[in-house]
């Protein structure tokens, strides 16, 4: 009888405090999130089972710190299909979404420097092709025969106190062929996406890189390039 009595006993949200039903609830590592609570998380952030409470409400409270950065995010580029990934030059940032109504759904915000590594992968499935014979009984082709189908990943690294990596399928529908228009313009897509955002890391890299003094071959001053390349005093093109 004990044991039903716990079965059933009253369980509450660890962070809000609201009453919790018997589905629809997440385990942290010492307590319990509500759906709603759960719902506000970065929807790339994993590892619930691990976390503390405590931690939980410092994620909500970035989250809600979050909201202010999205209203502020104006991109300037803009890559990707179903997942989308719109990139704020001016600012330096990136967000990564499938919602269409981005503003509304708090994505996080990215800085540049968090963007560490980006890769594509393409995820090849076959199904072997077989015929019944005159007894009605599946066979397989002598040499077998195979279907193939393909999917496109892109896969980003992250250093975030709570997103570590970003993984989305590229392609709304599978691909049927190898080598096909279709194929194709997802592989270039997925290299353009690859590219963009390992630039946007190497950029931040060489910002980060002390710029060495040299002598400009112009007015032979001893110069130290300017952002675009320049001689600080005549504005001549070192590089």
């Amino acid at each position: 009888m004990a044991l039903f009595g716990k079965l059933f006993e009253k369980k509450y949200c660890s962070v809000c405090n609201a009453e919790l039903g018997v589905f629809g609830k997440t385990k942290l590592s010492d307590g319990l999130l509500c759906k709603e609570c759960a719902g506000k998380l970065s929807p790339y952030f994993t590892g619930a089972r691990q976390t503390t409470v405590d931690k939980i409400r410092e994620q909500l409270s970035y989250r809600e710190q979050n909201k202010k950065e999205v209203e502020k995010f104006n991109p300037t580029r803009t890559l990707g299909t179903t997942t989308k990934i719109y990139i704020d030059e001016d600012e330096q940032r990136v967000i990564i979404t499938r919602a269409s109504d981005w503003r509304s759904s708090n994505p996080d915000v990215f800085e540049y420097d968090q963007i560490t590594g980006c890769s594509y992968e393409v995820d090849e499935t076959s199904t072997e092709q077989k015929y019944k014979d005159a007894d009605g009984v599946e066979q397989s082709y002598n040499p077998p025969r195979f279907d193939y189908e393909y999917d496109f990943y892109i896969n980003i690294l992250v250093n975030h106190p709570y997103v570590n990596s970003i993984r989305f399928k590229y392609n709304r529908n599978t691909i049927e062929r190898k080598g096909s228009a279709e194929y194709m313009s997802a592989e270039n897509a997925c290299k353009e996406i690859s590219e963009a955002l390992t630039q946007v890391q190497e950029g931040v890299r060489a910002a980060k890189q002390p710029r060495a003094a040299i002598q400009c071959p112009h007015c032979l001053a001893t110069t130290v390039p300017d952002a675009s390349g320049r001689c600080e005093y005549c504005g001549g093109a070192l590089t």
